[in-house]
């Protein structure tokens, strides 16, 4: 039985920084993660722009995310990605922590960081949609150069599916929204940007089926009901943006006690410790009085509950950990990249 300090389940930004600053603190770390890869609802938004971390110049999304999981994996943590935490139990003074492929973990603390659940978009309910998914039928944009010169039709009018309309306007040759509500629910800044470049909106309007050419995986027009009467557009590629289910991943620890029925954990201000000792909690999936719901919060939260889980386990360690430019753990990495900066690259 191989037994860790800290087990973090959920991959996404408080995860990454969890497992970060649990190595920073000398803790044994593992970090289990349900989808195939790490980075949590970033990926979802690969493409979009992150303005909002101190002293981080706006960066993709991909990036970002692909920055946070090169800083975690600094200290070599163990990581499981596509594995599902399905129950925690408490075996004397340690966690045992069984997953959907049969294994069990241990650890003498948890940090919960799953953030708001498993994330699956809503799909399409139209005959046969399952088939175009591997063409031109999106449920999330992966790279803006792939719809250049393209003819997008968007169905949904929330935040996401705006967001990329406005989005699409710097590649495609022509975005169409398309929204089952009679009014478009997503901010109005966005949808005044819409206006201004003439993106037709269809309101009280939604897809009824697909017609497609020759090869019968690739969607070629999509036939629109609108309050009774029935349209026919050409298109070269269908973004679906009708939201997300979100699977509940909390069923592995039902002893922690939430707050209300949305299942967010309420912990500790300061602490983000749960009602069960020994398991804590970071990011979107805890809160408290004055909760930042910011990356900039979720990176406090992973601070905090790595620094209660390194108490909890020794309770004679230092609350804190020291700063980066004192420790010695970067001494070498700092030599490097001081090197980097002073050469330019030309050793």
């Amino acid at each position: 039985m191989e037994l860790f300090d800290v087990t973090i389940v959920g991959g996404g930004p408080a995860g990454l920084y969890s497992t970060f600053y649990s190595g920073l603190r000398n803790l044994k770390t593992k970090i289990i993660e349900v989808q195939p890869v790490l980075g949590g609802k970033v990926n979802v938004y690969p493409e979009k722009v992150v303005w909002d971390v101190g002293g981080l110049p706006p960066v993709q999304a991909q990036v970002f995310a692909q920055n946070l999981i090169n800083q975690a994996m600094i200290f070599m943590p163990t990581v499981y990605v596509n594995t599902k935490v399905e129950q925690i139990e408490k075996q004397g003074d340690i966690f045992a922590i069984s997953t959907n492929s049969g294994d069990v973990h241990y650890s003498k603390t948890i940090i919960v960081a799953v953030g708001g659940g498993i994330l699956n978009p809503i799909k399409l309910e139209v005959d046969e949609a399952e088939k175009y998914e591997l063409t031109n039928l999106h449920y999330t944009i992966l790279g803006m150069q792939r719809f250049r010169n393209k003819r997008v039709l968007i169905s949904g009018g929330g935040n996401g599916a705006i967001d990329w309309a406005v989005e699409l306007l710097r590649t495609a040759r022509e975005v169409i929204v398309v929204y089952r509500n009679e009014q478009l629910t997503a901010h109005e800044a966005q949808v005044e940007k819409l206006n201004q470049h003439r993106v037709p909106i269809l309101l009280n309007a939604e897809i009824q089926s697909f017609v497609s050419g020759t090869d019968d995986t690739v969607i070629e027009q999509v036939i629109i009901s609108q309050n009774g009467e029935t349209y026919q557009f050409e298109v070269d590629d269908v973004l679906i943006s009708h939201g997300y289910n979100r699977e509940k991943s909390l069923t592995f620890a039902d002893s922690i006690e939430p707050k209300r029925k949305d299942d967010y954990y309420l912990v500790s201000q300061g602490q983000c410790a749960t009602s069960v000792p020994g398991i804590f909690g970071a990011g979107d999936i805890i809160t408290y009085d004055d909760k930042v719901g910011l990356l900039v919060g979720t990176f406090q939260d992973a601070v905090l509950a790595v620094n209660k889980a390194k108490m909890f386990i020794d309770p004679q360690a230092d609350q804190y950990a020291m700063v980066s430019s004192h420790n010695e753990k970067f001494n070498e990495m700092n030599k490097e990249i001081l090197e980097e900066v002073f050469t330019g690259g030309n050793k």
